[in-house]
């Protein structure tokens, strides 16, 4: 029987994240089975996602109930450590010959928008603490992933180290906010606390497999060659 929250966060995502672990496009960028055209589609919904990242957490900051005001310096800390990610991918795009204007002007694919409302929902009208559930789906999937696909998927499209500075250096970083993250799961006792990271970690891992499951349907221009990407 799990016994600490981080323990049964994994076993009650557990369906979810399997969802989420079989699509495609992470099976082929494990085996280096990666087009361009994917992986730039990759790279701009994780820029439609990662540039809410400081936003949410500080929203979550501001709403803290008195009995969460010991999270307010973790909080501090993310935001600190996240500040910044959304202009890696854009370079990360453009040193791939992607159109990084046409993506900061994009709108995000319904899933990556469901995603994003989702947990501006859990902070500003839920619980505040389910934050930790988005934490937990994005960084231990960027762990578990990251670092292993950046180099099969550069190796098989031959792009430079500068079009992998998000896979790697979020990869690198996030292995320390997984420590960070369980310190925190530790301390959080209230039980509807805790349900609120089990349900939002949910629904999370959810989404995120609905968007690797889009990225074939997502156009990104090359740049120089604009186009409309997204109705």
């Amino acid at each position: 029987m799990p016994t600490s929250l981080h323990e049964r966060l994994v076993e009650a995502t557990r369906h979810e994240r399997e969802f989420l672990l079989a699509a495609d496009s992470i099976h082929d960028a494990l085996a280096g089975a990666v087009s361009l055209p994917r992986y730039l589609a990759f790279l701009g919904e994780a820029y439609q996602h990662v540039r809410h990242t400081v936003p949410l957490l500080m929203a979550a900051g501001s709403r803290l109930p008195a009995h969460l005001a010991w999270m307010q310096p973790d909080l501090l800390h993310y935001i600190k450590e996240e500040a910044g990610h959304d202009a890696w991918i854009l370079n990360d795009i453009r040193a791939a010959g992607g159109d990084a204007d046409a993506v900061r002007h994009a709108s995000p694919h319904p899933a990556t928008d469901a995603l994003v409302a989702r947990v501006y929902d859990q902070v500003q009208r839920r619980n505040p603490a389910g934050i930790f559930g988005m934490v937990h789906v994005l960084e231990g999937t960027s762990v578990a992933l990251a670092l292993n696909a950046a180099d099969r998927i550069q190796a098989s499209l031959g792009l430079p180290d500068t079009a992998f500075t998000y896979l790697r250096s979020h990869g690198e970083l996030d292995r320390e906010h997984i420590r960070d993250l369980q310190a925190i799961l530790e301390r959080l006792d209230d039980a509807d606390d805790q349900q609120a990271v089990i349900d939002c970690a949910r629904t999370v891992f959810w989404l995120y497999g609905q968007m690797f499951r889009a990225l074939d349907d997502i156009s990104v221009p090359m740049a120089g060659a604009p186009q409309r990407m997204r109705a």
